[in-house]
This record gives structure tokens, sequence and C-alpha cells, in this order.
């Protein structure tokens, strides 16, 4: 037991040691300023324990779910910012075991959550009384329930659930729902287990909200809303660069205009919200217009006669998070609101008789420790452009890049940094503030981490057993499992079918465009052989299926998108297995002149040949596109060069060969399988022969391989590295040969 904990430790001793020093200024924080810190949205959400009127501009979910709870059982104000700092921790926790379920090294996984754990402006937002860490709570909690590779309804409903929660804590929570949604319809088994699954997110994610609405309308009949309506926020997001030089409008609506231009304004948005001063205390609508409705037309007509610059002051204060130093800029809210105070502080509210309802003590700091908090806060905040940095990476790991394509991790990277975009996104709308930066600190860092393992790590090494991690391991199915699935939905149909001696092999992946006009191309004969043909649906999300079941070919469907080689594996097997003596490969997007099969047969029917593959260089090809044309010499010189067999074309996807070929050859590649087929073949000494064929272009849709650049560094990388393997197997075999001959007697 003991060793067995000790291995623990070592394993994760970079996570647990920053978990320690997180704990330890937690510990300070609370200590140093007693029994809390204080801002001006704290005297709402305690005031609405016993008064729970929701007509603010901001909703009550806190209190509802947390803030009120807990000082009802806990009956001090010390234990609400100890609640957030617990609810900081598990978060750390939570983000930690994520990225080791799905495979992040241990100290990646570390140092992503080191923002969370020991950025002195999360601290500081912890020990205050406000909604900001409940929010972060929530966010990480959905991801952590959607963080499947095939995520269920009852996850959904879970994760819809929590969605609401967050809406109802923080209106900009509201908007997280649509990166979820975005999610899920990238991640279901098929079509309609996608649209069944977002269906029941979008019902779990109304019940808070319709719940809360309900509430609001009991206080204020006849308004069903999250909120009161508060104009406010757009009129001062647009007063500061407003130009009304040229408009029409009433002339009650000119003295929101400023003489001022705008380049020489000192305001920001957080003034013209709140200043006592702002043109609009001096506005006085005609009878019957509220001054609401008369804000609202002017704010919509300044937005239609500026729309480039309220898109440039959203995009400049998206970017501000990013910067390297926290700053505060002429107009906006100054930093030093998320800062920790040195000493006594005043406020211009206030919130003793709220100490006095729920006791705590008066208002104290700790001098020495809070003079260690001011210090640390000078250096101990993660930096913008850090946070900028790991952005960045999960784009890439989003995208595909490195090994992230098929790490089956692609769409939860995007929905860990969909979710703090779109927050950041709605809260520049607003105005810029430190404060809204926090899920970014904590949720781009994670994904991050997560890119860099889907891009950098081998997949087979992100398969962590689960007790490497901190809770059980909830990884998406094996390709063993896959596949049986769709080999038992392909019998459910078909029955004990058995193929005709030549089976025309399609993988194909959201080809419905143009997969029709292939399959009707292909012959029923050939050679005097019957000719049948297989289509292998690699997880598409529109009718691929469909369309090969319209046109009378036979049709397989993999849960799941894997990638061009997986397909192609699964069409193998089950050609193979149900008959075939001949299996041949075309694409679905007509690239292929299905006039060749007869050449491509000939040298397997006389004997000549096991493997039979065209050649755009022996034939000829209607891609104008230069690079692909040098790239296919150069591998093809490259291939030779490896294997000492001349080829003159590595990627020529129309090939014919003996159906138990494919059972010998090892095949693990996701894309790019023509390569290391071939190469595989070659190393096995099976007779390969290549014939004059060609090359049309696309008859629908784009390639789905990337471009050139990237192309080319990923075939790169599965010819070498397919050779490799090769080259050491056949070692493997040597030593075992020789080893085997010196034992014998």
């Amino acid at each position: 037991m003991a060793r067995a904990v000790g291995r623990w430790v070592g394993r994760h001793w970079l996570f647990l040691t920053l978990l320690a020093a997180g704990i330890a200024l937690r510990v300070v924080a609370t200590l140093a300023y007693l029994p809390s810190l204080f801002f001006v949205d704290s005297v709402r959400y305690l005031g609405a324990i016993d008064d729970p009127d929701p007509g603010g501009t901001s909703p009550l979910g806190y209190t509802f779910l947390l803030l009120g709870p807990v000082l009802r059982v806990a009956r001090t104000l010390v234990a609400a910012p100890i609640a957030n700092h617990v609810l900081g921790v598990l978060i750390a926790v939570g983000a930690y075991t994520l990225l080791r379920r799905w495979g992040a090294w241990p100290w990646l996984a570390a140092l992503a959550t080191a923002p969370v754990l020991l950025d002195a402006y999360q601290l500081q937002i912890e020990q205050l009384i406000m909604s900001d860490t409940l929010f972060q709570a929530l966010l990480l909690g959905a991801i952590l329930l959607l963080a499947r590779r095939n995520p269920g309804p009852v996850v959904a409903g879970l994760a819809g659930g929590v969605l609401g929660a967050a809406g109802v804590s923080r209106l900009v929570g509201l908007v997280c729902v649509v990166v979820a949604v975005g999610y899920l319809l990238l991640t279901g088994d098929n079509r309609r287990r996608r649209l069944s699954t977002v269906a029941v997110l979008l019902v779990a994610y109304a019940v808070p909200l319709l719940a809360y609405a309900t509430y609001y309308n009991a206080w204020y009949p006849g308004q069903f809303r999250i909120t009161r309506s508060d104009v406010m926020a757009t009129y001062s997001r647009v007063a500061p660069f407003a130009d009304c030089r040229g408009l029409t409008m009433p002339d009650y609506q000119r003295v929101l205009c400023e003489d001022t231009p705008p380049e020489d304004r000192r305001h920001g948005p957080d003034w013209y919200h709140w200043n006592k001063q702002r043109p609009v205390t001096r506005l006085e609508p005609p009878p019957g217009v509220s001054n609401n409705a008369a804000v609202a037309e002017w704010t919509r007509r300044i937005i239609r006669h500026q729309p480039l610059d309220l898109v440039q002051a959203v995009a400049f204060d998206f970017l501000r998070g990013f910067w390297w130093s926290k700053e505060t800029l002429p107009g906006e809210p100054s930093v030093d609101r998320w800062r920790f105070p040195p000493g006594e502080y005043q406020h211009s509210y206030d919130v003793t008789k709220h100490i006095e309802r729920w006791g705590g003590g008066e208002r104290r700091v700790q001098p020495d420790l809070a003079a260690f908090l001011v210090d640390y806060q000078k250096v101990g905040f993660t930096r913008g452009t850090i946070v900028g940095a790991c952005l960045l990476a999960a784009v890439a790991g989003a995208l595909g890049l490195g090994r992230a394509r098929r790490s089956g991790a692609r769409a939860l990277i995007a929905l860990i940094a969909g979710i703090p975009c779109i927050t950041l996104v709605v809260a520049a709308a607003v105005e810029f503030s430190w404060r809204y930066q926090l899920p970014a600190i904590l949720l781009f860092p994670v994904a991050g981490a997560l890119a860099i393992t889907a891009m950098f790590r081998r997949t087979e090494e992100t398969k962590v057993l689960t007790e490497s991690t901190l809770l059980p391991e909830t990884s998406g199915p094996s390709d063993e499992s896959t596949d049986a699935q769709a080999l038992r939905e392909f019998a459910d149909r078909y029955g004990d079918a058995r193929f005709a001696p030549v089976v025309v092999v399609i993988a194909a992946y959201n080809e419905a465009g143009g997969l029709g006009a292939v399959v009707d191309e292909i012959p029923r004969e050939c050679r005097g052989l019957d000719v049948d043909t297989l289509v292998v649906d690699d997880g598409s999300a529109d009718e691929t299926y469909d369309v090969a079941l319209k046109h009378d070919a036979y049709a397989c469907r993999a849960p799941r998108n894997r990638g061009q080689g997986a397909a192609l594996r699964l069409g193998y097997q089950l050609a193979r297995e149900r008959g075939a003596q001949y299996i041949v490969t075309t694409d679905a997007d007509g690239q292929y002149d299905i006039a060749g099969l007869d050449a491509l047969l000939e040298p397997l029917l006389d004997g000549t040949a096991d493997f039979v593959t065209g050649s755009r260089a022996l034939g000829r090809t209607e891609n104008s596109d230069l690079t692909r044309r040098v790239g296919t010499t150069v591998f093809a010189w490259l291939v030779s060069a490896l294997t000492g067999t001349r080829v003159t074309d590595t990627s020529f996807g129309f090939r014919a060969m003996r159906a138990e070929l494919t059972r010998r050859v090892k095949l693990r590649q996701p894309q790019y399988q023509s390569a290391e087929l071939l190469i595989s073949v070659l190393a096995r000494g099976h007779r390969v022969r290549e014939v004059p064929l060609t090359m049309l272009r696309r008859n629908q849709g784009e390639s789905k391989k990337g471009g050139n650049l990237v192309y080319g560094y990923r075939y790169l990388r599965v010819v070498v590295g397919t050779w490799r393997r090769e080259r050491l197997r056949r070692k493997t075999r040597s030593k075992s040969t020789k080893r085997t001959a010196n034992s014998t007697p």
C-alpha cells in the first residue's frame, strides 16, 4: 500500500506541489481579510438572501445556489470566501483530472492548473463575495460532463442544466450553450443521435432559465425575463465613439451627443454607465416615450451609423486581455478594483448590517499577511501573452496540426477554448475589465495543454490508465468496439450475404454530393467476374450512407469519424470475411477513371502480381497543381530509395489486390493509407505492378487532407514512419530466427 501511494505521489508530484501552494495562498488570503473582501455587487448578493428581489441588472443565481445555502448553514460571513476558495481548489483538481484522462503528461497538466491555483487575481476574486468563482466552476463542470468522445443524452442533459445554472449566475454564461451545441454536433455517432443529444441539452439548459424567469414574473407580473432590461450597457459601449455629425434624430436625443471629438474623449463605458455627470442624465424625452426607449433608439442609430467603430472597440477590448502587463487605460475601470488592498479600505456602500446579520466579526486586515499578498500580486499573476499563446496552441490543435488530427480530442479542444472565447467577446461588447478575463485564465491553459498533447503525443501513449488519474477514466470507444458496432449493424441489414469475387471498397466521409455518380459508374461485371460495391461511411454528418443505399451499393456505417485509413481497414475486413477474392479501392470524389478497373485486375488474374496500383506518372492527370505534381515525383523517388523498388506514384488511390493480402499487412494510419499500404506490401516481398491510369478532377467538394504544406508534412511522416516500422519488424524477425537456429542442437 505504501509503495502504491509513493508511486502515485511520484507521478503527480508537481501538481500536488502546486496544489499545496494554492491552498496555502488561500489560507493566507482568508486570514488577511476578515470576514471577507467586498465589492458593490456583494451588497446585492447578500441582501438578496433575505430580500430575494430579482429586479436588478444581474441575476441572483450565486445567491440561490451557493451564498445563501452556505451562510444559512455556517452563520458567519467568513464561510463565503472559504466556499469560493474550496471551489477554486476543486476547479484545479477537475482541470488536472480532465487533462490526465485525455493523456496529457503529468507535468503539462500540472502547469495548466497553475493559473487557477496561484494567480493572485484569481485569489482576490475568490476572497470577494462575488459570483465569478461559482461561474468558473459551473463552466468547468459542464466541460467535464461533455468531455467524452461520444456524449450521450444523460450526460448532455446534465451539462445543459449546469450551463443553464451558469447563465443565471452570470448573464454572459447564457451564450456558452452555443459552443456546447457545436461540440455535440461534432461528436455524436450519427446524425440522429447528434440531433437528439443536442435537443436534450437545450431542454435541460432551458429548465433553470425558465424557472428563474417564472420566479422573476412572480415578483414583476407580466415580465418573464432573467434580469431587468438594461439599455445602459449598450449605450455606454457606443457613447465613447459616437459621432452624431450627419445623423438625423429627434432634437431631444441630441443631448446624448457630445461636441468633443471621439478621439479626444477621456471617459470609457464604465463612466457612461454609472457616473452622475454622464449625458444620459440630461435626457428629457417627450411624453409617451420612456428614457429606456429613447436611449435604445439613439444607441441603435449610432450602431447603424458606425458599425465598424463598434467592431473595432470590441476587438480591441478582446485583445486587451492578452497584453503582457495588467494596465488601466484611460476610461477603463481601474485594475485596482481587483487587487488586494494593503490595509483598511473604505467603500461607498455599507456592509455593516450584513456583517451584523451573519456574523464574522468587524472588518479587519492583518497587515503582514496583506502586505505579503500585495507584493505577491505584483508578480504572481498569469501574463496575458502566455494566455494568448495557450489560445493559439488550442487553435492549432483544433485544426488538426501534428498528431491532433487522429487524436479524437479536436472537438474537445474547441469546446474548452470556445467557451472563454465567446464569454470574452460578449464581455468586450459591454466593456473591458480585468475581472472578465478570469474564465480565459482558467480555460485557455487547459485547452492549450490538451492541444499540445494531441499534437505531439502518440495516440497509443494517450491511453492513460485509470489509476494514473485522480478520477475514473471515461474515454471514448476503441477502434475495436467501433468496428464491432459497424459490423453488427451491417449484419442486421444484410444478414449472411456473401460478396462477389471482386469488391470495390469506397471509404467516404461527407461525400453525399458526389458519391452517387461514382457508384453508378462501377460495372457489375469485369473480366468475367461479378463486381460488388461496398461503401464504408466514416461517421459522416451528411447523407452519405443513404446515398450509398439509394444507388444499390452495400453500405457499412462507422459510428464515428476516424479517418480514411480506419474506414478502409474496416472495408477490407468486411470484404475479405464475406467471400471477396479481390479487393479494389477507389475514392468517393470521382477522381479516378473507373474504366481502368480492367487494367487493374488483369495482372492479378493472370498470376503476375499480388498488388496492382494505378500511376498518374505513367498515365495522365487533370490536376494542374504544380506543387502536388512535384510532390508526387519526390515521394515516388523517396519510396523507391527506401524500399529498393522503383515506383512512380505512391498515393494513387485506385488499386486492386488479392483479398488475403490485406490480412498479412499491418495498417495503422488514419489517413494517407495509400502510402502505408504500398510500403508495407513492398517491404513484405509481395509482387507489385503499376499500370498507367488517369486521375481526373474532383467531382464534388474539396480535399480533406489539408493544404500542400500540411499534406506534404503529414505524408512524409507516414512514409518514413511506415518504412521504419517495417524495417524494425524485419530486424526483429531476423534476430528471432537466428536465436531459434542457434538453440537447435
